[in-house]
C-alpha cells in the first residue's frame, strides 16, 4: 500500500510544491485534500517558474492523474486562469489554451474535480472583506480569497458544490437560493447586493469549461489505493494553522494536518503508509498570530531577503525567525510523521551561529509544549540554544557526505530533538538540488 502524504510542518510556506513535484514522477495519483486558492505553490523546472494555486504541484508529469478533493474549496475563475496558464508553459506548437487541443503536444497529467468540493463565488470574497474589517485591531490576516465564507456555507449546509455548479439548471435553483441570503448579508455590511444574472452567465461560463473535469473522485482514489498504485495526498498551508490544532483564532479554515487526507478525499486513515512533514530549516510565518522566535531585526530581514520569504498567494512579505523546536516536535506528534523534510538550509550559510527554541518561559515557568490558547501562547518567551553555523555553496550538494559537518550536525540536532529522522533535505529550488537521506522512509520503504 505505497500510499504518502505530504504535509507542511510549520506555518504554511516550507516548500512543499517542490517535493511534490519531485516525488510525483513517481506517483500514479496526487490528490490536493484541503485548502483554496489562499494557499500557493512555487515548482522551479529548468528554467520555467510555475506557481500553483489550487492544482496539485505533481500535474507536471504526463504520468499523473492529479485530483483536487472533496475537502477543498474551488475558484472556478482562478482555477481556469491557473490551469490556461499552466498548459501554455507546458504546450508546444499552435494552441487556443485548450485542453483537448489536438494539435498540440501536452506535457500535463490529467486534471480531475471532486463533485464533492465546494464553489468559492465572489460573494464570499466580498464577505471576507467584510468581516475582516469588522474585526478592526483583531485581524486574522487572512488572504481575503473568500476561503473562510465558503468553509462557512459547507458547514451550515449552505453551499454549492461542485457537482451543481456544471449542470446548469441545479446551479440556477441553489445560486438563487443562496444569493437571497448572502445579498441581505452584504446589505447588512452595507454593501451593494450582487446581480444574479450577472454572476450566473459568467460562473455559467467556467462551469462549461470546467464540467469535463468534475467527476466522483472518491472511488478513483480508494481504487487506486486498493490496487496498490502510488498515490501522493498534497497538503496545503500548515499543520500549525489546522482549525482545531493550530493557533486559533489565527488559523485557516480547513484541516491541513495529515488527517485531513481522510477528511478531504474519501479514504480511511489505516490506507495512510508514511507522512512526510516538511519543515524549513528556520521558521515563517503570515498574516497574524503568535510567533515566539520571530526575529524583528537586521538577521530577521537577512533571511527574507536571501530566502525571497514573499508570499506566492498575495506577495505579502512573511515574518522571519530562528527554528521553533517546540513547535516543530508538537506537529510531528500531530501528524505522525515518517520522516522530515528539510529545507532553505541553504539560506542559512553564512552564520557564524545559529539558534534553535528548544523551549518557552511564561510567567517565571518552563514549558515545552505548545499552549492551546493563543494569547498565552503569544506571551511565551523561546530559551534558545546556540549551534555552530556553516559556510559555503550548499546548492551544489547531492549527497549528504557533501554537507559541511556543522549543517549535517544541525540536521542531527533537528532529528534528535523532535523524534523524527530527517529523510530528504532540498539546498536549492530545483527539482536536482535535493538530497534523498532515508530513502526507505519514502513509501513505506517501497
Amino acid at each position: 500500500m505505497p500510499t504518502l502524504v505530504i504535509i507542511g510542518a510549520q506555518w504554511g510556506d516550507e516548500a512543499k510544491g517542490k517535493l511534490v513535484d519531485v516525488l510525483g514522477e513517481q506517483s500514479d495519483l496526487v490528490v490536493r485534500y484541503s485548502g483554496g486558492n489562499n494557499a500557493g505553490h512555487t515548482v522551479i523546472v529548468g528554467d520555467e517558474e510555475y506557481k500553483f494555486h489550487l492544482i496539485p504541484a505533481g500535474i507536471l508529469h504526463p504520468n499523473v492523474t492529479a485530483i483536487l478533493g472533496s475537502g477543498m474549496v474551488v475558484c472556478p475563475k482562478g482555477l481556469l486562469e491557473e490551469f490556461d496558464r499552466t498548459v501554455a508553459q507546458r504546450t508546444f506548437g499552435p494552441t487556443d489554451n485548450s485542453p483537448w487541443d489536438e494539435k498540440t503536444q501536452r506535457k500535463l497529467g490529467e486534471l480531475k474535480i471532486s463533485s464533492a468540493a465546494h464553489v468559492v463565488f465572489p460573494y464570499h470574497r466580498m464577505l471576507d472583506n467584510l468581516e475582516e474589517e469588522a474585526r478592526g485591531a483583531n485581524k486574522i490576516g487572512t488572504t481575503s480569497r473568500g476561503i473562510g465564507p465558503a468553509y462557512q456555507d459547507k458547514v451550515a449546509r449552505f453551499g454549492i458544490r461542485m457537482g451543481e455548479f456544471v449542470r446548469p439548471e441545479a446551479f440556477r435553483t441553489r445560486l438563487k437560493e443562496v444569493l437571497t441570503y448572502k445579498n441581505r448579508l452584504l446589505e447588512m455590511f452595507g454593501s451593494s447586493p450582487v446581480d444574479f444574472t450577472s454572476l450566473y452567465d459568467e460562473y455559467s461560463a467556467y462551469a462549461e469549461r470546467l464540467a469535463p473535469f468534475v467527476c466522483d473522485t472518491e472511488p478513483i482514489v480508494q481504487d487506486a489505493v486498493a490496487a496498490g498504485k502510488r498515490v501522493l495526498f498534497e497538503g496545503a498551508q500548515g499543520a500549525l494553522l489546522d482549525l482545531d490544532s493550530g493557533t486559533y483564532p489565527y488559523v485557516t479554515s480547513s484541516h491541513p494536518v495529515a488527517g485531513g487526507a481522510c477528511l478531504g478525499t474519501g479514504i480511511g486513515p489505516r490506507d495512510i503508509d508514511s507522512v512526510l512533514g516538511v519543515c524549513k530549516a528556520y521558521a515563517t510565518r503570515v498574516g497574524s498570530g503568535p510567533f515566539p522566535t520571530e526575529l524583528h531585526d537586521d538577521i530577521g530581514e537577512w533571511i527574507r531577503q536571501h530566502g525571497k520569504e514573499f508570499g506566492t498567494t498575495t506577495g505579502r512579505g512573511r515574518r522571519c525567525g530562528w527554528l521553533d523546536l517546540v513547535a516543530l516536535r508538537h506537529s510531528c506528534r500531530l501528524n505522525s510523521l515518517s520522516g522530515l523534510v528539510v529545507t532553505r538550509l541553504d539560506i542559512l550559510a553564512g552564520f557564524d551561529t545559529v539558534k534553535v527554541a528548544t523551549g518557552y518561559r511564561v510567567g517565571g515557568e518552563s514549558l515545552n509544549y505548545v499552549p492551546a490558547e493563543a494569547d498565552v501562547f503569544a506571551q511565551v518567551e523561546p530559551v534558545y540554544e546556540t549551534l555552530p553555523g556553516w559556510s559555503g555553496n550548499l546548492r551544489t550538494a547531492r549527497k549528504l557526505e557533501d554537507l559541511p559537518s556543522e549543517a549535517r550536525a544541525y540536521l542531527d540536532y533537528m532529528a534528535e530533538a523532535t523524534g523524527v529522522p530527517v529523510a530528504v533535505v532540498s539546498v536549492g529550488p530545483a527539482r536536482d538540488e535535493t538530497i534523498m537521506v532515508r530513502p526507505d522512509l519514502i513509501w513505506g520503504g517501497t
